[in-house]
């Protein structure tokens, strides 16, 4: 059996050994295996449904490799079951997911994709207590509730808004800053960190106007940011809301850099901007990243990723592999798929991922996160660096 280089050395060492077991042993079959189950949850459904198939698909990348490897625990074999459910980026159906997959008895839960659902849903798994990991949420109040069972593998948004902020004025010499957020739990956290920073690095905000993460028509608050002169507009918000923003800036002869957090660092978001987008006129950054000897791994994840579901990556569905790959580690070196027992492990773990090495501080957060800051260039993604 062939394993991928960037799999833990834990789990590759276990199903070596489980494998040898078998055979010579007496022959498992399916039944007698443990199915563990693992819920996933993001938006399949709606105007970012890209980025939660994206997710989706990260996770089901994951499952299947992880069944692949015959995994034991104990003397018996194991069988991971993935629980998708759809909370269409909206705290009420994001609540109802939660609880469904709690009701369904899930050993432990990978989600969810926005900050808006997260946090509300993460004190229904707390309730239960079950195990949750966020592979791209990043308001800072998810892990500032106290519940112990609450992780994320990405930066959150003190460090995201804030770098941001610093390089509107630091690198891009912005003087004169909007901001835009959509009221969400996400684009609010981000557009304040993002103010935070802007204004620490000597940069002034001439205005802030707020929106949804369902509107479409923007002319009325890019009109009053106009008058202002900003040579930076940041938006905190998502890249379906974005792209026709960018349009909007561009009939209105808004000619600033456009600025946003991993909400708009996208694949998807050339498309959505259409002409609107020049070469290095958009900058956002990716909660995440990896440099130098770990690039390989990525780039491997991406070119299988792309092979597997033929999409390329959109922006989180590393992550959420990962995170699958994570638990999983932590059930297997606790022996059990238990939350109560696996927790522990989880909270100590040190693992090799994909997205670069992964260690939780005490309040689930990742240690030492780093984030990747992008331009567009041709319609494509151009990164710019790698930052801690």
């Amino acid at each position: 059996m062939t394993f991928p280089a960037h799999r833990s050395l834990t789990v590759v060492a276990l199903a070596v050994a489980a494998l040898g077991l078998a055979a010579c042993g007496k022959k498992e079959t399916a039944s007698d295996a443990q199915v563990i189950k693992i819920g996933h949850v993001g938006p399949v459904s709606g105007a970012i449904a890209h980025l939660g198939k994206d997710n989706e698909n990260g996770a089901r990348m994951a499952i299947e490799e992880l069944n692949a490897a015959g995994l034991k625990m104990g003397d018996k074999p194991v069988k991971f079951e993935l629980l998708a459910e759809d909370d269409a980026a909206d705290p009420k159906q994001g609540t109802a997911a939660a609880q469904k997959l709690v009701d369904a008895k899930v050993n432990g839960v990978i989600g969810h994709l926005n900050s808006g659902t997260t946090i509300p849903a993460s004190q229904i798994y707390n309730t239960a207590g079950i195990p949750q990991i966020s592979p791209s949420a990043t308001n800072p109040k998810y892990t500032r509730q106290g519940y112990t069972g609450a992780f994320r593998v990405v930066a959150d948004d003190v460090h995201l808004g804030g770098t941001l902020g610093k390089y509107a004025v630091e690198t891009l010499k912005g003087k004169n800053i909007a901001v835009i957020d959509d009221r969400t739990a996400y684009g609010q956290g981000v557009a304040e960190e993002f103010k935070k920073g802007a204004t620490a690095a000597g940069g002034t905000i001439v205005g802030h106007e707020f929106t949804t993460d369902k509107a479409s028509d923007f002319n009325a608050i890019l009109t009053t940011l106009k008058a202002k002169k900003p040579d930076v507009v940041f938006f905190g918000g998502m890249d379906a809301v974005a792209g026709p923003m960018l349009r909007q800036m561009k009939s209105l002869g808004i000619n600033a850099k456009f600025m946003g957090g991993d909400g708009i660092c996208t694949t998807e978001l050339a498309k959505l901007a259409g002409d609107a987008m020049k070469d290095e006129t958009v900058f956002c950054a990716e909660a995440g990243g990896v440099e130098g000897e770990q690039k390989a791994g990525m780039d491997k994840f991406r070119a299988d990723f792309k092979a597997k579901f033929n999409a390329d990556v959109q922006v989180y569905a590393p992550y959420v592999y990962d995170a699958v790959k994570v638990m999983a580690t932590a059930m297997v070196n606790a022996g059990s798929a238990d939350p109560a027992k696996y927790l522990p492990a989880l909270k100590a773990i040190k693992y090799k991922g994909v997205t670069g090495d992964i260690v939780f501080d005490e309040k689930g957060d990742i240690k030492n996160g780093a984030l990747t800051l992008y331009t567009y260039k041709g319609g494509e993604r151009a990164q710019l660096a790698v930052v801690r």
